[in-house]
């Protein structure tokens, strides 16, 4: 068996097709992608009763599968290539550093499984660099990266057939942009891509490849009619140089930069020394792809340069060039050495013939001159690539008739230089703080010079984190512009949200479309800006800005169609049906979609004509809108179902005509009956992606439900429905017609965004996103089996966990370390022919009668489940503990109020037979008074209350006060207690283990002993060293003379030991890493032993609930500790929380009395009092009859010799001796005198 482990082992391997083939058929497809199950945590629960969990938590999970804890819930946009344990949850098989937008299975025409292509805006996936596009292996998790491509993959198409790849996006690679193949190399097809991006590709069924997206015209990015436009600042390098003139004024290098001839003189010009070859040198801290060269030569003195050559150094190669004669004109080329005329009053240029050479550093080598020694009045280095930089060194200066105008960036804020490491260039970063940061705290403000208006892409280039080492503090940046001037022509203002966060450098496109020129009034430009809503601190990167000029060649408009078996385009489009189609949309079109049905192509975006709007279908000569003139607004994602049904999201609410109602942004086309349908009503936001998941809702068969991902936060209601909250992420099941939320199903739960989804034969389903899942939704409060396999079960109540605001009275006291939402605490009421669950903590939940109850909930066993709650005069309270004697509860916690007319503060008392309040015991007082622990006295009427407060009605008793029921008042428990109690627990029905922040007269502990018969408090041996306060504590042993406990220490390190009776034992600090919290302890029994230990017997296991960070593994909600090790148990997540972990608060049962019983260790006494008879009778048996032998053995040894047998008459002395005087006297005692 394949492990989970081995999925994530990553590599790179040659790309050709041959080696690709030759290693793919190496591998066992016919297996698919499997994991270890996880050791068994062997419960025994049996005596227990029923068994429930209370937390703060959306979904857990019991711990099955090795793995299980990699999830790939992620808030700084990097996805995750995902698969489906055989529970459901999803489980990571590698992780991106950004966005994975696409997926095909790529299997060749001699079925050979290449992998699974993986697209998107990524630099990295699973550890290996991967510029936007690479092959998974589900394997063996190899990852191979196809290099090549600088940009983001947005669509791909896999045709095993035809053994090519098409992938399409906004990219640049080869000659091409925007579209390329790859068939074992990457191959540019007989056109050189798009001039805009490509968002989908598929075959159509008539064979030949159709492209969508927004562009207008095939082609590349074109060479600008004002060419070499960007002067390349020569003064912001590193200049040096070989034989200089030592004469004053001529020595300098620097002296030629941004310089004509008509400037020469004393520092206006560079010499060399008489009769000497030499050099000049610049080295940037930039990258830069030149065009041309400019160079002055000197005239000073009759002092010149005849012959140079150009030398770039990042390679050591010498490039030729290209200028024209001055005597004739005539395009001449050189490349050892290049001629500059003498005396020459102006520049001579020279284009670089091989485009595209990159570099950040060149030398210009002179062997020949003229007069006594060579020199230049002036150089100038152009590029056609227009950028604007951070750092203003890097920019364009203004220099003689080039540039005009020059780019510039303005920063504002704490930015700091970095080098450039791995990067293009240096650029600026910037450390932010505060919760949150300030959007405005800083900027950079890049200005680009546009000496030609047209249709430009923009570009923004973002370093990578790693080699900076920022990858944990990047975040999300907000890009704003302006490109236009008002003319007509003019694009809209730019918006995008981008993340920082990727591994490597890459670029994102922000722009396409017009820009206008610069000028004296207007000058187009980017603002780069922290954005809103994120958490100090917080690292920002600023480098750099390009605008590409675009070429066209015109005729198309969002749609083509490639026959890959023509190596020529015919650029008269109207030959085809689907370009025809394109042409006759509205300008400007935007194709997001293509799906094929059958025969039929259908094609949605954003587009418009007179007959239809954003979706039509070709299938005839020509295209066909859909029913109602299409949809009101653009589509943004299709999803094709059961091969008829198209299941679209976007931003529509209904057909362009009216005409079905509840298409609010998300949509069911049925083609086969050419009909609309919703979806219920819809949700309220935009749906960006629609992705197929599997889903076990009956049963163990699993069944394929709709993902539906976007910008919305609420489920609309429709028929007996009510709306409900979500958070981007809603589940559609087809076949029960309705959202899952509102199916009665226990189900699993899924956090997050998901993408893309792809299936793989041989295989799972493979999805991509960011998704937090456990095997079972459910909110604050579930229940365990405690026969058969160990699973997890829905309680029959559904509570919504609420927020605590930061000014609200709701924080409970640091003592007790418990978090306060969710459901903090719980009880399992089963006496007086009552069955009551009870929650207690900060939540919200609903009541059988459909209203809301916030708190403190009963879900009555005994009546049909019903779930009841206490009146809205304590809504905004925590309940911390609870506590029955009799029918009454005690439920305490951090709250205050009024009930029926008796003012309460940190406890009531609640009557579970008349489902009412009961009379209530005078007021706890205190500046912040809070119940952390609740303990009733056995066989006793007492009821221990502990907590922060001073005192309880008119009696002083500081943190722990007695309620005594039958006299209905307070009583002092004793004298010398004071801090905070946190747990409390008996030891019998005498002795009283009190834990927290405590004093005994004065003196600090953290556990103490209560004698209740002389009232008197024991500090237990070793609790005043202990490194910190007592937060839980649980009995380590049926006699209850040992306990388990935890807290944390001074710098908020949790801790955990167990008192054996005399002294407290440490758990090794290790164990548990930092940011644990423990909220719970409890012994359980086991079914098997493990080995024994100093810590716990081999029966039993020691359960540890809280939000846990176990070392080689992540965070649990609950784990087992066998006395060496934790293993982990519970899984939880939240969507409260930051990270997305959930947490346990409490372990309660049915019948707490039996933790230390197994049912397959302790039998009915009656079972062992035959076993025991049994046992008895055998051994009194072989007794006998070893007797008998052994008897036997010796007459015979003795010469035992048997008598002879005379036979009397039997009846002959009967009546010598009558029967009744034989019997009179039994039954009959002795006879004794009376005392």
């Amino acid at each position: 068996m394949r492990a989970i482990a081995s999925m994530l082992r990553s590599g790179v391997r040659p790309l050709t097709l041959t080696g690709l083939l030759a290693a793919t058929s190496l591998f066992d497809f016919a297996t698919a992608v499997s994991f270890t199950p996880a050791p068994s945590p062997n419960l025994d629960l049996s005596q227990l009763g029923r068994v429930a969990l209370a937390g703060d938590f959306d979904a857990l999970s019991i711990y099955e599968y090795e793995g299980q804890n990699r999830n790939s819930f992620s808030t700084n946009g990097s996805q995750s290539l995902l698969t489906q344990y055989p529970n459901g949850a999803f489980a990571n098989l590698a992780m991106a550093d950004a966005y994975i937008l696409t997926m095909c299975p790529f299997t060749f025409s001699n079925g050979t499984f290449a992998g699974v292509v993986v697209g998107g805006n990524f630099t990295s996936l699973g550890g290996v660099e991967a510029q936007g596009i690479a092959l998974f292996n589900p394997d063996n998790g190899q990852v191979t990266p196809l290099a090549g491509l600088s940009g983001k993959v947005a669509a791909v198409f896999c045709d095993g057939e035809a053994n090519t790849l098409y992938v399409g996006g906004s990219f640049s690679g080869g000659n091409s942009t925007n579209a390329i193949s790859w068939n074992g190399n990457w191959a540019n097809m007989p056109f050189a891509g798009f001039n805009g991006p490509v968002t989908s590709i598929t075959k159509a069924p008539n064979g030949n490849i159709i492209f969508g997206g927004s562009f207008d015209g095939l082609g590349n990015t074109t060479t600008p009619r004002k060419r070499d436009v960007q002067v390349i600042p020569l003064s912001s390098g590193q200049i040096s140089a070989t034989s200089s003139s030592t004469t004053q004024g001529f020595s300098d290098p620097k002296n030629i930069i941004c310089k004509t001839s008509a400037q020469s003189g004393p520092g206006n010009s560079w010499l060399l020394s008489d009769g000497a070859q030499g050099s000049w040198t610049a080295r940037f801290a930039f990258g830069f792809v030149p065009t041309k060269l400019r160079l002055y030569n000197t005239q000073q003195d009759g002092r010149g340069t005849r012959t140079f050559q150009f030398q770039e150094l990042n390679n050591g190669g010498i490039l030729e060039l290209e200028y024209p004669d001055p005597a004739t004109g005539i395009l001449r080329t050189c490349e050892q050495w290049c001629p500059l005329p003498q005396n020459n009053g102006s520049a001579q240029d020279f284009r670089f013939t091989r485009p595209g050479v990159g570099m950040n550093s060149f030398r210009i080598n002179i062997n020949g001159y003229y007069g006594s020694g060579g020199g230049l009045s002036g150089i100038e280095l152009l590029q056609d690539d227009i950028y604007a930089y951070s750092i203003n060194d890097f920019n364009e200066p203004v220099c003689d008739d080039v540039s005009t105008t020059g780019a510039h960036a303005t920063s504002t804020g704490p930015w700091a230089r970095t080098p450039s490491g791995q990067s293009n260039a240096d650029y600026l970063s910037a450390t932010l703080q505060g919760s949150p940061v300030d959007p405005a705290s800083a900027s950079v403000v890049f200005q680009p010079d546009i000496q030609q208006s047209g249709n430009y892409s923009i570009s923004i280039y973002t370093p990578g984190c790693v080699p900076d080492n920022t990858c944990l503090t990047r975040g999300r940046v907000n890009i704003t512009g302006t490109v236009s001037n008002g003319s007509p022509t003019s694009g809209p203002p730019i918006s995008a949200l981008l993340y920082e966060t990727n591994n490597f450098d890459k670029y994102d496109q922000i722009y396409f479309g017009y820009v206008d020129a610069s000028s004296d009034s207007f000058k187009p430009s980017i603002t780069l800006s922290p954005a809103a809503g994120q958490n100090g601190p917080l690292t920002i990167v600023a480098q750099r800005v390009r605008f590409e000029l675009l070429n066209s060649t015109g005729g198309l408009n969002g749609l083509f169609e490639f026959n890959p078996n023509e190596a020529t385009i015919d650029t008269d489009f109207s030959k085809s049906r689907i370009n025809t189609a394109g042409t006759e949309l509205d300008s400007g079109a935007v194709v997001n979609v293509l799906q094929t049905v059958g025969d039929n192509l259908f094609v949605a975006g954003n587009f418009s004509t007179s007959d239809f709007a954003n979706i039509f279908s070709i299938g005839g000569a020509r295209a066909t809108g859909l029913p109602g003139n299409g949809l009101n607004s653009q589509v943004q994602t299709v999803y094709l179902f059961n091969g008829t049904q198209l299941f679209l999201g976007g931003n529509f609410s209904n057909t362009r005509g009216n005409t079905t109602e509840g298409l609010n942004y998300v949509a069911l086309f049925d083609t086969t009956n050419n009909a609309w349908h919703p979806l219920g009503a819809g949700v309220n936001g935009v749906v960006t992606d629609l992705v197929p998941v599997s889903l076990n809702l009956t049963g163990d068969q699993p069944e394929q439900c709709i993902a539906l991902n976007g910008n919305f936060n609420q489920v609309l209601s429709f028929g007996n429905n009510p709306p409900f909250a979500v958070q981007g992420l809603a589940i559609w099941v087809p076949s029960r017609t309705n959202w899952l939320h509102n199916l009665d199903v226990a189900s699993i739960a899924l956090q997050g965004h998901l993408s893309t989804a792809t299936d793989v034969n041989g295989f799972p389903p493979i999805l991509a996103g960011s998704i937090l899942s456990q095997a079972l939704g459910v909110a604050d409060a579930a229940g365990l089996t405690t026969s058969g396999p160990l699973a997890l079960l829905q309680l029959p109540v559904r509570i919504q966990p609420t927020q605590v605001s930061s000014s609200s009275n709701l924080q409970k006291r640091a003592i007790n370390n418990q978090n306060t939402t969710g459901a903090v605490t719980g009880l399992i009421y089963s006496e007086n022919n009552l069955n009551i669950t009870i929650l207690g903590g900060h939540f919200t939940a609903r009541a059988s009668d459909g209203s809301e109850i916030n708190n403190l909930v009963f879900v009555n066993g005994s009546n049909s489940d019903q779930v009841v709650g206490v009146g809205q005069e304590l809504d905004e309270s925590v309940f911390l503990a609870l506590g029955t004697t009799g029918t009454m509860l005690f439920a305490g916690g951090t709250l205050s109020g009024e009930v029926e007319g008796n003012n309460v503060t940190g406890l009531i008392v609640y009557d579970l037979v008349r489902a009412a309040y009961g009379n209530q015991p005078p007021a706890l007082q205190g500046p912040s008074v809070a119940v952390n622990a609740i303990a009733p006295r056995p066989s006793a009427a007492d009821v221990y209350v502990g907590g922060s407060f001073d005192s309880a009605g008119s009696f002083e008793c500081s943190s722990l006060c007695v309620y005594d029921t039958s006299r209905s008042q307070w009583n002092v428990p004793g004298s010398g207690l004071g801090g905070s109690v946190a747990a409390m627990a008996w030891t019998d029905n005498d002795h009283l283990v009190v834990a927290g922040n405590l004093t005994t007269n004065g003196t600090a502990t953290s556990m103490i002993m209560y004698n209740v018969l002389d009232r008197s408090f024991t500090s237990m041996n070793g609790a005043s060293n202990l490194p910190g306060p007592i937060t839980t504590l649980s009995t380590a042993n049926a006699e209850g003379s040992m306990f388990w406990v935890a807290g944390t220490d001074g710098s908020d390190t949790a801790y955990l030991q167990k008192y054996n009776g005399t002294a407290f034992i440490p758990v090794a600090g290790d164990a548990l890493g930092q940011g644990t919290v423990i909220r719970g302890l409890q012994i359980l029994t086991l079914s098997d032993d493990h080995d024994n230990s100093d810590l716990v017997p081999a029966g039993e296991a020691l359960l540890v609930l809280g939000q846990l960070q176990l070392p080689n593994f992540g965070s649990a909600a609950a784990a087992l500790f066998n006395g060496t090790a934790f293993n982990p148990f519970l899984l939880s997540s939240s969507s409260s929380s930051q990270d997305g972990v959930g947490s346990l608060s409490a372990a309660f049962v049915q019948n707490p009395n039996n933790f230390f019983k197994g049912g397959g260790r302790n039998m009915a006494a009656g079972f062992v009092v035959l076993i025991a008879l049994a046992i008895a009778l055998a051994i009194t048996f072989i007794v006998v009859v070893l007797g008998v032998i052994a008897e036997r053995i010796r007459r015979k040894r003795e010469g035992y010799i048997p008598i002879t047998h005379k036979m009397y008459d039997k009846h002959n002395n009967m009546s010598r001796i009558p029967p009744e005087h034989l019997f009179r006297d039994m039954g009959q005692g002795p006879s004794m005198g009376r005392l």
